[in-house]
Formats: structure tokens, sequence, C-alpha cells
């Protein structure tokens, strides 16, 4: 369902208060950003939905930090991955992090993006966790999901991505994949609103936001 602006300005004013000062609300569900192919692809998934905790699912908040409208910022211990906007405000949503010693953090840019992404499994990956063939092709059974964040420092690839996942139950965990999973609707929400070059700030552990 696609909600109206003249929706989205009432849920915002009915915001509830949280932990003081804080306001935050549920982020209208809405499938206005997901092209037919997504639609096609997500119908029937070949993995088992997940019931996502409610703090871990899409919410509009205050945001206070100084990063910039445009910019995103990554809780790793928190599990939030914030889309500053405007105004004092930000989309929250849950993300799965990687463990402590194989986790980013840092400040990087948006060097590409990618609907539906090809999965190029790195030689760490392939003595970690393989085998896995040279390429998975994108598609609703890749580890990718449905969108790929490409985060580069300077010209330089990082081989870290914020990417959608096959594996929904573990939004709000910290797995032994380095990179930063969303569950795919969020991935294809945040994907239409980031801008190539934007920055991604990535808290280390014990620096929540």
């Amino acid at each position: 369902m696609i909600v109206s602006k003249l929706g989205l300005a009432a849920v915002l004013l009915g915001s509830l208060a949280l932990g003081g000062c804080m306001q935050t609300t549920l982020s209208p569900v809405t499938d206005a950003a997901m092209t037919p192919r997504d639609r096609q692809l997500l119908a029937h998934p070949p993995y088992a939905e997940a019931k996502i905790p409610d703090q871990f699912q899409r919410h509009i908040v205050d945001y206070t930090r100084k990063e910039q409208p445009g910019s995103i910022l990554v809780d790793t211990d928190a599990r939030y991955l914030y889309y500053v906007l405007p105004g004092g405000k930000a989309i929250r949503y849950g993300v799965a992090v990687g463990e402590e010693a194989m986790a980013f953090s840092g400040v990087a840019t948006v060097g590409r993006l990618a609907e539906w992404p090809d999965w190029v499994p790195t030689k760490d990956i392939q003595e970690r966790l393989g085998p896995y063939p040279a390429r998975v092709a994108g598609g609703p059974a890749n580890p990718l999901g449905a969108r790929g964040i490409y985060l580069y420092q300077g010209n330089k690839d990082t081989l870290y991505r914020i990417h959608g996942t096959n594996q929904p139950e573990y939004i709000g965990q910290a797995i032994s994949s380095g990179c930063i999973r969303m569950n795919n609707a969020d991935v294809i929400d945040l994907y239409q609103h980031v801008k190539p070059g934007a920055t991604v700030v990535v808290l280390p552990p014990g620096q929540s936001a």
C-alpha cells in the first residue's frame, strides 16, 4: 500500500515519545520503491519469512548527531542503520552486522549501487565458509539480496557492502560476515534514497550512537 504524503504527516504527528525526548514512529510500509522484477523475485522467496522484532522494523526517529542529510550512519552495537533526513529526522532500519573481529568501521563513501547484484565470494570467504562458485548470479537465493550499496574509501573498494539478505532471521544480530545486512524490503527502501558519493559512517563496537 502506497502511503500518501498526508498520511505520512499524520503518522509523524502521531509519534510516541520514547526514551525521554526521542520521538519514534513506525515508518509507513510501502512497496512504492519496488520494481516489477522485485515483485516477481520476492513473490515466492526460497527462504522462510522471518518476523522482524518491532525494534528492528523501519522507524522514523529524531536524529541529533552531526551527519548531514543524505548520509548513512551504522550503529554496530545497537544493530541500527540510520539514513539521515532533513529537519533533525532519520529513517532507522534494523540490520545484521559482522562479528567484532570481522566488522568494518570507519568512514566510507557510496562508490557503487546495484540492483540484484551478483556475488563474487572473496578468497577469505572461500577459505572460511566455502567452497562457493566463483560468481553467484543475482536473485532471491543470493546472499547479497535485492540491492548492494558498495563502500569505498577514496577510489578503492573496501569489499564491505550494505546489502539485502536471504537470511532475514539474523536481523538484529552480529554474525560471521563482516558486511551490513538488511531485509530485502528495507534495503530496497534505503536504495531509493541513497546517492553515489554519500558519506557512510560505521561506528566501531563500543561507540553506540
